[in-house]
């Protein structure tokens, strides 16, 4: 219902036979970039503000060009750039992109994949991926003091200038190697472009950064990699059999794709690389040690395709298990009461709701009460008339429910900032006049910005922050907000001090908050909300404990660090006090 953004989609495909066995074997030079559409288009769901792609031909000689770029914005971006691609994008490796902005900045100059040129093939790198880099003013600062001018204050290009650095004293190491046996001019290239280890230049780039990455590069020499977070927070899948290797954000992309089995591929664990050498050569190589498994739960509620096996089944408990509470609000009267969702990402967690009512030997009356029907347009400038168009993004099903006699219980995915029920769901429904309006989340309330990768990053856009805000107000308790505003600027590496402004409230007391906050004036039906709990969450999807939104428990230095500066700017920028 409130989209949010997160980065990014990745895709990457080696080709590891001639390229004529493809054309012979597919009838087409293309086979290549079929694949890496196809897997492009599958992560769609990953990024809509722009796309790209980028290739390596291995075979071009000297003085011809041999890596390729293509980019567009756009939510057709990736139409746009397959529109482009002609026969100087036959190559060996390829790799794309999807993305969507966490940091507000648009431009194709902020669309992966980035690309850095040289005359030496080793050294040119191109990157893209799915991250958000939490201590990108440190980095900056390590690589000023080492008298480099990065040309752009940002995560992805101060990445690509590091690791571009690391990559140049990784060549020169193979320089000075080959001078030492005796090699000379084109031989000494050869033996640069044969020899590059990409082991290196990771284990010396990625201790750098604190956050949540795929990483994902081909260098001009051949070499392609990927490597993902110590914590495990962004995921990735790979697999390989004797004509590809490839990778991708999400493991059915790469089912579709290849018609393959889940237990075909492989899941990218934390700290771990994927390398595949010029020489179609693969291997995996643990580049940082594991640190506590944080993988990233948002991905099962809401961010990965459903059509994943595990994910589907996880959904489906999400919804399942928040039966009993749901029976508690309804008072049991399931003959009276209509079950929706909000499209289209709740559906799955719909039917493990629905399923949950039947075992119960109960009948479900099922209908679709919500349609979504335009999508906002920004030309309405004026705050009046830009509400009055939002209230109609969303439309009713007339005549789905008795008036005044059933209830209506209805689910979505998540509840974050509340602003699209506030100014049109909760007044559509009402509508309908149902008895009573019971809206269930199948994830927590989620209480914590996020830091690695998803675009909620301040305190006062959550709307179970602004309840628990409210709350201490009414209750005299303002100084709570004084203590952990001196606690998050005198020590904010030590630990989340915004954890106790939540502290003094049960789940309920926010609940029932947040549900007087959301309800708009003039609003007949009686409301009430349905949260997943934090146990629920992790019995459902207990391969994926990473649940920080939820509990604040981040799994980084800098995700603490960040949270405990929102709440600083939330005091002295939203609330204006001077502590």
């Amino acid at each position: 219902m409130e989209q949010l953004k997160h980065e990014c989609g990745v895709a990457m495909i080696r080709l590891l036979k001639p390229l004529s066995y493809y054309e012979r074997t597919y009838g087409t030079w293309r086979y290549g970039l079929n694949k890496l559409y196809l897997m492009m288009e599958k992560q769609h769901n990953r990024g809509q503000e722009g796309a790209g792609m980028a290739c390596v031909n291995l075979d071009a000689p000297a003085g011809e060009e041999y890596m390729f770029r293509e980019r567009a914005e756009g939510k057709d971006a990736i139409t746009e750039v397959f529109k482009h691609v002609d026969k100087s994008f036959e190559g060996q490796l390829y790799m794309g992109h999807l993305r969507y902005s966490t940091t507000g900045k648009s431009g194709l100059q902020y669309v992966h994949p980035f690309l850095r040129r040289n005359n030496w093939r080793a050294k040119n790198l191109c990157l893209c991926g799915n991250f958000n880099m939490t201590n990108i003013d440190e980095v900056f600062r390590f690589l000023t003091e080492q008298g480099q001018s990065p040309r752009i204050y940002g995560d992805s290009y101060i990445t690509l200038e590091l690791m571009g650095h690391r990559l140049d004293r990784e060549v020169e190491r193979l320089y000075a190697e080959a001078r030492s046996q005796g090699l000379e001019g084109t031989a000494i290239t050869q033996y640069i472009d044969d020899h590059v280890e990409v082991a290196n230049v990771l284990k010396t780039t990625m201790p750098h950064f604190d956050g949540g990455y795929v990483m994902c590069g081909l260098t001009g020499s051949g070499e392609m990699f990927a490597v993902r977070d110590p914590w495990g927070i962004r995921p990735a899948f790979w697999y390989q059999d004797d004509e590809v290797v490839v990778l991708a954000s999400e493991r059915p992309v790469i089912q579709t794709t290849f018609d393959l089995q889940a237990e075909d591929i492989q899941e990218l664990q934390p700290g771990q690389s994927l390398i595949v050498r010029k020489s179609g050569e693969s291997r995996l190589k643990q580049i940082l040690a594991a640190q506590k498994p944080s993988a990233c739960s948002f991905e099962r509620i809401y961010f990965s395709r459903g059509s994943d096996r595990d994910i589907y089944n996880e959904r489906k408990q999400l919804g399942e298990q928040l039966t009993p509470t749901i029976m508690q609000a309804i008072e049991g009267d399931v003959a009276h009461t209509v079950f929706s969702y909000i499209p289209n990402t709740a559906e799955v967690a719909f039917y493990g709701m629905t399923d949950g009512i039947r075992k119960l030997d109960h009948d479900v009356r099922i209908e679709k009460v919500v349609w979504k029907d335009i999508k906002l347009r920004t030309f309405i400038t004026e705050g009046t008339e830009r509400n009055d168009l939002a209230a109609h993004v969303y439309d009713i099903t007339y005549g789905s429910l008795r008036p005044y006699e059933d209830n209506l219980v209805i689910i979505d995915d998540s509840i974050v900032r509340g602003t699209t029920l506030k100014e049109s769901i909760f007044k559509i429904l009402d509508r309908l006049h149902p008895k009573k309006i019971v809206m269930v989340s199948s994830s927590p309330q989620i209480r914590y910005p996020d830091y690695y990768g998803i675009d909620m990053s301040r305190l006062e856009e959550l709307c179970a922050f602004r309840a628990a805000i409210a709350l201490i107000k009414e209750r005299g308790m303002q100084g709570l907000i004084a203590e952990t505003y001196r606690a998050c600027k005198s020590e904010p590496l030590l630990a989340n001090y915004v954890r106790a402004i939540y502290a003094p409230f049960s789940a309920e007391e926010i609940s029932y908050k947040i549900m007087e906050m959301l309800r708009p004036e003039g609003m007949r039906a009686p409301v009430e909300l349905v949260f997943q709990s934090i146990e629920g969450l992790h019995h459902a999807c207990p391969n994926h404990p990473g649940d920080w939104y939820f509990t604040g428990h981040y799994p980084t230095p800098g995700g603490i660090r960040m949270v405990n500066q929102a709440f600083v700017n939330y005091v002295e920028n939203v609330l204006k006090l001077q502590l």
